[in-house]
């Protein structure tokens, strides 16, 4: 081959052809170094007939200037590249680029100098070196990282070396991970657990696409019965991949992991120093990372012998992506698998009903675990109508919730109110001239939060100390909290029982999988009484002596323009409802509400899950909703309202008539103003025998934008805000 046709990571440019150097051998996959005009960009040679481009005369090809010294991308990682593009209308060079997500990793072995603590301490103690030593006990990282972990400037630590108080350290950028033992513990599974965990390590030994739905009940042990076919895979000398919708979560899973296998898995998410990442990447391509555990981006990775892929908590949420390529990781591991020709496992107390519909069909194998483990009973159910319970005037907890705190506090025993709203009041205004806050770069209200004291976005992260005085009347002492967020549930709760431990849990203070950790052992060892959290405390955590869980709003997720709002509530109401009397104690649910007669709320009350997912999916059947039609969004933004109106409105101008296709818009977004720029939308509901994908590629692919606007495609969205 003299000629290679390359992708490069760069989405503006299409496939460019090179030539192959005299003794240079390239094969597809290679990621190679690729001249572009002056400079060098990288890569990844490619199948030339699956790649569209113009026939360059060979004279004038440039010479590529070298290969990176990483193994090829595997062919069924290329194909699930071809497909994520083409599926979300995403530009294959994005999609490409996850899977080359550390820069470090492709330059091939390397050692780096890292840096710990000596013991020593300096000659001159200051306040900012004092903050260091004590942050940095037991850490070892670059000199820049851990300035981030002891929050001050490089200089200070760059002092603390001189001073001698910090050493560095040569480290071997790929050194290998401990080796998990697949017959490390024994685990007793009952007999349901037994029969899904037989099942699926034959999928795994028979290595051929098999995509299964493990459906059990909050409790009942789904963790264990998957951790049989990982060791089934581990025995076989290939690589497990286990998707986690939260950090964290992982820590949780990792000591878990480590109970069952004797090694932690290799981890992936954001929150990985580069250093980490690197050696993570480069262990994952050559095969000798044996189980990955991470967040949707660990997806993409280039694995060398997957034998395995797990989706655990595959309703949730957070495996959408919806900025960049917005892709569902759910979605996309099944697709993985199949070209892999490997078992997926997609695991869930309450399966998003496309799930179901795919068990229904029969392309998945639904194995079920209906009860809990150990003989513990899921616990009861009641509802308390807020209109016959009214909670006193400046509360928001009802009478028979707070009798039901007393109680747990008095037998010593733990509780959660779970409210899905970070920050103590959404809403923040002038008594005095009715002034609202409202963030400057988006069209939302900015959060009060009381502990860090600051008026927050929660869309674009802008941040302001609350003023003394209203900034549009001066009028002193005149602002008002309106509406509760869980901080000040958590205050309620402390005026209400001020003998209880109380700890707000949401991604403010449980931002790392470290302080996710101190928390679980805090509960664990029974330092807290009381945990108020959002949605982050809905999923995976195992509290044995928490036996009540008390809703604090069950309408807040019905309310809003969001088109799977009822199937959103029921699964986050009867998650957090799981986590009570998950041990040898009974567990009791209190579920506060406006409406109990609401269908999702009644069937929560009822315990009836399947009444609720028959009446939800006729009524997707007579809307055409998925999974009986399809959705899709087009996002139209500028920083110029009426440069993003007129685009929006030549898209709707455009638009093409087709029988199977129903066009929506456009209209601004309901938050039409995020992060500086204006928004609307268009919404497109088709059958599911229509060809959407190659529809909006050509709808959109016939229009030109001023250079400001951009237009964004999600296909099956789940936000609609």
């Amino acid at each position: 081959m003299n000629r290679v046709r390359c992708l490069v990571l760069n989405a503006a440019l299409g496939p460019l052809d090179y030539k192959v150097p005299d003794g240079m051998s390239v094969e597809p996959g290679q990621v190679v170094e690729c001249p572009l005009g002056p400079r060098a960009v990288i890569g990844i040679v490619w199948e030339a007939e699956r790649l569209p481009g113009a026939e360059v005369p060979a004279e004038k090809l440039r010479p590529l200037r070298g290969l990176l010294p990483i193994p090829p991308l595997p062919a069924p990682l290329r194909r699930l590249i071809e497909w994520t593009a083409d599926y979300y209308c995403a530009p294959l060079a994005s999609v490409a680029r996850m899977a080359l997500s550390s820069g470090g990793a492709l330059k091939g072995p390397a050692t780096t100098i890292e840096y710990r603590l000596t013991g020593g301490l300096p000659e001159r103690m200051t306040p900012q070196r004092q903050a260091a030593l004590e942050a940095l006990e037991g850490e070892q990282a670059t000199i820049r990282e851990l300035a981030g972990i002891g929050g001050v400037s490089e200089g200070v630590l760059r002092g603390l070396v001189n001073q001698g108080c910090l050493e560095p350290v040569e480290v071997d950028c790929d050194r290998p991970y401990h080796l998990a033992r697949p017959d490390f513990a024994q685990v007793d599974l009952s007999d349901h657990q037994q029969a899904a965990a037989a099942t699926l390590g034959a999928a795994v030994k028979a290595g051929k696409f098999a995509p299964f739905l493990l459906d059990g009940v909050t409790g009942s042990g789904k963790t264990e019965t998957y951790f049989e076919p990982i060791a089934e895979a581990l025995r076989m000398d290939r690589q497990v991949l286990v998707l986690l919708p939260e950090i964290a979560l992982t820590e949780a899973f990792l000591s878990r992991f480590e109970e069952r296998f004797g090694a932690k898995p290799v981890l992936w998410h954001s929150s990985l120093k580069s250093t980490e990442r690197r050696r993570a990447w480069r262990a994952i391509a050559n095969g000798t990372a044996q189980v990955v555990v991470g967040a949707r981006s660990a997806l993409f990775l280039p694995y060398a012998a997957l034998g395995l892929i797990v989706v655990d908590e595959a309703h949730e949420v957070s495996f959408k992506q919806d900025d960049g390529v917005r892709y569902n990781a759910r979605d996309v591991a099944v697709m993985r698998g199949a070209f892999e020709e490997i078992p997926v496992v997609l695991a869930s107390a309450t399966p998003a009903l496309e799930s179901l519909a795919m068990v229904e069909s029969g392309t998945y194998a639904k194995l079920d675990l209906p009860s809990r483990f150990g003989g513990a009973a899921m616990p009861t159910i009641r509802t308390v109508n807020l209109t016959e319970h009214v909670p006193g005037r400046g509360s928001w907890l009802a009478p028979p919730l707070v009798e039901a705190l007393e109680e747990r506090l008095a037998r010593g025993e733990q509780s959660l109110l779970f409210l899905n709203r970070r920050g103590y009041a959404p809403l923040t205004l002038c008594r005095n001239c009715g002034f609202r806050f409202q963030c400057p770069n988006c069209s939302a209200w900015l959060v009060e939060h009381r502990f860090s004291r600051r008026l927050a976005c929660h869309h674009c992260g802008h941040e302001t100390p609350p003023p003394d005085t209203c900034p549009e009347c001066g009028e002193p002492d005149c602002l008002v909290a309106c509406g509760p967020g869980v901080e000040r549930i958590a205050d309620e709760v402390a005026e209400r029982l001020p003998d209880a431990r109380v700890f707000v849990a949401t991604s403010d203070t449980l931002n790392s999988p470290g302080r996710a950790a101190e928390f679980v052992t805090l509960v664990e060892n029974g330092g807290v009484d009381v945990i108020v959290g959002t949605q982050l405390v809905t999923k995976g955590f195992h509290f044995p002596d928490l036996t009540l869980v008390g809703v604090v709003d069950a309408d807040l997720g019905l309310e809003g323009g969001d088109l799977r709002a009822a199937e959103r509530t029921y699964q986050q109401v009867a998650q957090v409802a799981g986590r009570a009397g998950r041990g040898s104690k009974p567990g009791e649910v209190l579920i506060q509400t406006r409406h109990p007669d609401a269908p999702v709320i009644a069937a929560l009350a009822a315990g009836d899950r399947d009444a609720f997912y028959e009446a939800e999916t006729e009524a997707r059947r007579m809307a055409g909703a998925p999974p009986f039609g399809r959705w899709a969004a087009i996002i139209v933004s500028s920083e110029e309202e009426s440069e993003a109106r007129d685009a929006a409105r030549r898209i709707g101008d455009a638009r093409p008539r087709h029988d199977d296709m129903a066009i929506y818009g456009p209209a601004p977004a309901p938050l039409s103003l995020l992060r500086g720029r204006y928004r609307y939308r268009l919404l497109i509901n088709a059958k599911r025998s229509a060809r959407l994908q190659d529809t909006i590629r050509e709808w959109l692919g016939a229009l030109d934008h001023p250079a400001g606007v951009r237009v964004g495609v999600d296909i099956d969205p789940y936000s609609f805000v």
